[in-house]
């Protein structure tokens, strides 16, 4: 009974918190659009009063989204049985156009302005065949650049994906606690982009290829944790009680009843994770993360585009042959 009352109150807070959401968003989206047309200014407090009036409204409609999640009872009134798909609409609509408006999308300007692009057009398709050699040799050190990120990465975020598995973590306080914390840890490191670690690491070492791989290294750790994590989490649960049941370790748990189960996957991972880095090698170049990014960037500012095509056509095809290979190599590991 406790358990029921305890899962209901639950439900009741993920429901109010869906619906006040939408609700907050219905509000500063429409005070956006305002703003926008008459070129005024909302208080944004009289934004949140309308939101909360709008959301204890929805208290009182039998089906809003929230309450859509957890019950299938339809109120007598069609409009009432219908709430939760109006707002769903409208939540699309809003989104659509405040979504043209930031990111300010001018059809006109797409077709109108293509002038501009004939010299880089142009420099794409007659490349310049005299650094052809040199180019090559900055793009093997960015296909080792990426694979020494990935060496370093597996690893560790083998390790700690054992730490960040619910099922292994959740059953003592400590265990909830270090699954929290790197959980949290690897998420924070995951949302901030390649780019800026790059941006971080070209201060800290200095420009040079040393510095990108810091950088993939670290997004590889947060991001192959994750994956890791989750790989472990979808096992098969009997291996790991039978062994348990023996009274075996944790250790000797995670040895002989958890890895045998995720080989195959974490390679097929690893594997995508250096294709991955193949291609963010070249954008971590851009801010100083050496290799054949830094040559793009380079060849871009001096504005000489017959550069710019020689090495866009050797990171294609690099990209090209590596999603090849690594595509059959993935199928070819979780197949067994």
């Amino acid at each position: 009974m406790a358990k029921n009352k305890k899962v209901h109150s639950k439900q009741r807070f993920i429901t109010n918190i869906l619906d006040y959401s939408i609700s907050l968003y219905i509000g500063t989206t429409i005070a956006f659009l305002y703003n926008y047309w008459s070129e005024t200014t909302i208080n944004p407090w009289l934004v949140f009063g309308l939101s909360t009036l709008l959301y204890l409204i929805l208290i009182f409609i039998p089906n809003t989204p929230g309450k859509s999640l957890y019950t299938e009872k339809e109120s007598r009134i069609k409009f009432f049985s219908q709430v939760y798909h109006y707002i769903y609409s409208a939540l699309i609509a809003l989104t659509i156009v405040v979504g043209w408006i930031m990111v300010e999308i001018s059809p006109v300007e797409f077709f109108t302005g293509m002038d501009g692009t004939r010299n880089i057009v142009r420099g794409l398709f007659t490349p310049d065949k005299t650094i052809f050699w040199r180019m090559v040799s900055e793009l093997i050190k960015t296909i080792y650049l990426a694979l020494m990120a990935t060496i370093f990465a597996v690893p560790i975020a083998f390790l700690l994906s054992f730490l960040a598995a619910s099922n292994l973590m959740n059953k003592t306080w400590l265990g909830r606690t270090v699954y929290a914390v790197i959980r949290t840890i690897s998420t924070i490191i995951r949302s901030i982009e390649a780019i800026v670690w790059a941006i971080i690491f070209a201060v800290w070492v200095g420009i040079g290829p040393f510095a990108g791989m810091l950088a993939l290294m670290i997004h590889s750790i947060a991001a192959l944790v994750k994956l890791y994590s989750e790989q472990i989490e979808n096992i098969d649960q009997g291996p790991v009680e039978a062994i348990t049941s023996t009274g075996a370790s944790t250790l000797q748990v995670w040895r002989y009843a958890v890895i045998p189960q995720i080989i195959n996957p974490f390679l097929a991972f690893t594997i995508y994770r250096w294709d991955i880095n193949v291609r963010m090698a070249t954008i971590v170049g851009f801010v100083g993360g050496g290799g054949i990014g830094l040559q793009l960037f380079q060849k871009q500012q001096m504005t000489d585009w017959n550069g710019v095509g020689t090495i866009v056509w050797l990171i294609a095809l690099a990209v090209w042959i590596m999603d090849m290979v690594s595509a059959e190599i993935r199928k070819k590991l979780l197949s067994n």
